[in-house]
């Protein structure tokens, strides 16, 4: 065996799981076809959740800005903006990070980890038996000429034309294109910033700077047909649309490279097949509306990442693994109904227009605002991690804590070692039993899952103890941020722990000795 995991992909999902694969102690492969990365951009930053799931790591500073990223209070839902912050914590994410930098932050965390990034090595076949078989085996192409390598597990992160999921003959069922829309990195131009979009009579095009002198365009005309994957584009063909739209003639400029997109809509049938699971564009594709593509393929590799570890190296049974597909592909789900409805809106021009109107009307009510937010900034997700807990972010359920399944936000805390706060608890990559008051049975109860979960005694503010920690002494909190379970903590009686164990032995296998 080569390796416990291999990931075909370097881009931010595939990067990003070998980061959380290395953190849980799994030996992991990471190919890529392309000889080196192309330093193209396709996203420019990141949602909310996806900016936690980076500061949960400690990876915000390495974007060069540290807490001082650029991040837009007001976005937008099929380009009729609002302001985000009526959600608690909510924001457009951070813009202008170029997924080039993106790309080249996680694969320096990911190498640094110990993991192996092979560039230049294309997936060719994969061997039978990888459904119910022990191993995954692949056929890999390189300039040293055709190796085969195997591992427990095999994850596409290979793009929405993915590889892996045609070899392991999963299905990506969906609709088809329906029409073409542009982009490109403009030079020698001075420009209008559009950063949430304009809508025109002929079309919709976005404009935004990347760095002195390169601005990004986006460019949508309406009636513009479908086109092949095999077709190229070229900067005269988006000047010639943008100016269709815009009445500007953009000509003199020039680019540094041209591409276009579509609004095909499809998701994998099933994340896993045997030995073969999917993460990020080779699970969904989509409109990219909002910047959420990234964002989403980033969230997959966090939830993916610490089981998949914690089953490769024996600490938890593969119906740990199962839980991937039950959590991610819901939220695939929404996420493909989101961006087809914002598509709808954005695109569909006049006979769209009452629709947008409509809809403008409804972001004057702030519980649409929160709402909409919610889906756009992915906060709102919440897992079934049991005791009534929801799946799609909707009602509580009867004694289900407005915590469970949900995101742990950014808390302050302030414990024995000093000042910290509830991501600076994550960067290890490990589950968290944070202890708000102090109750010794806490610790005695996951004495068992020492080196997989850690326990913390601390305090939060009265604030945030009134309002985050309504009602609770103690959270057990996954690698991924999202709580698996929810005490009253000491003093609350003689079941202060109850369903702690079992829900240790859920997430993170069964305890030493057993």
């Amino acid at each position: 065996m080569d390796a416990d995991v291999i990931v075909v992909g370097a881009g931010p999902t595939g990067l990003m799981l070998a980061g959380e694969l290395r953190l849980g102690g799994a030996d992991v492969i990471v190919l890529d076809k392309l000889a080196e990365p192309t330093g193209q951009s396709r996203g420019l930053g990141f949602t909310a959740r996806a900016m936690e799931i980076f500061d949960q790591r400690g990876l915000l500073p390495r974007f060069g800005q540290g807490e001082t990223l650029e991040i837009s209070p007001v976005g937008h839902f099929g380009g009729v903006q609002f302001d985000f912050t009526a959600l608690e914590g909510a924001h457009f994410g951070a813009r202008g990070i170029p997924q080039s930098q993106t790309e080249a932050v996680l694969a320096a965390w990911a190498a640094e980890l110990g993991a192996d990034i092979r560039h230049g090595c294309e997936v060719l076949a994969l061997a039978d038996g990888f459904e119910d078989g022990d191993l995954a085996e692949v056929t890999v192409g390189t300039a040293e000429g055709v190796r085969r390598l195997r591992a427990r597990y095999l994850v596409g992160c290979d793009g929405g034309k993915s590889t892996v999921r045609k070899l392991a003959g999963i299905g990506f069922p969906g609709t088809e294109a329906t029409r073409a829309m542009f982009l490109a990195d403009v030079t020698g131009l001075d420009l209008k910033p559009r950063y949430l979009g304009e809508t025109l009579p002929n079309g919709m095009v976005m404009a935004a700077p990347l760095k002195e002198g390169v601005h990004r365009i986006i460019v949508c005309p309406h009636g513009a047909a479908a086109r092949s994957a095999d077709e190229q584009v070229t900067f005269e063909e988006v000047a010639k649309a943008w100016e269709h739209i815009t009445g500007e003639d953009i000509s003199s400029g020039g680019a540094e490279w041209v591409s276009f997109f579509s609004d095909a809509t499809r998701q994998a049938a099933e994340y896993q097949r045997g030995r073969v699971l999917l993460a990020g564009d080779a699970a969904h594709i989509h409109l990219p509306a909002g910047g959420q593509g990234l964002s989403t393929g980033v969230q997959d590799a966090a939830n993916l990442g610490w089981k998949l570890a914690a089953v490769v190296t024996g600490r938890a049974g593969e119906d740990l693994l199962a839980t991937y597909h039950a959590e991610r592909h819901p939220v695939g789900r929404r996420l493909l109904m989101n961006t087809r409805a914002q598509g709808m809106v954005f695109l569909g021009g006049d006979p769209a227009e009452p629709l947008r109107r409509i809809l403008t009307e409804l972001t004057g009510y702030d519980v649409v605002r929160r709402h909409l937010a919610g889906v756009v900034s992915h906060l709102d997700i919440r897992y079934d991690v049991g005791d009534g807990a929801s799946e799609d972010g909707g009602e509580d359920a009867a004694g289900a804590h407005p915590l469970l399944g949900r995101r742990l936000g950014k808390v302050a805390l302030t414990g024995p070692g000093g000042e910290s706060d509830t991501f600076r608890l994550l960067h290890a990559g490990r589950g968290v039993l944070l202890d708000l008051a102090g109750d010794p049975a806490l610790r005695e109860a996951a004495a068992g899952w020492a080196g997989r979960v850690d326990v913390v005694t601390a305090t939060a503010s009265a604030a945030d103890r009134g309002a985050v920690f309504a009602g609770v002494g103690a959270v057990l909190v996954r690698p991924d941020g999202h709580v698996a379970w929810t005490g009253a903590g000491a003093g609350a009686g003689d079941d202060d722990t109850d369903g702690l164990g079992t829900a240790l032995a859920r997430w993170f296998g069964a305890p030493a000795g057993d």
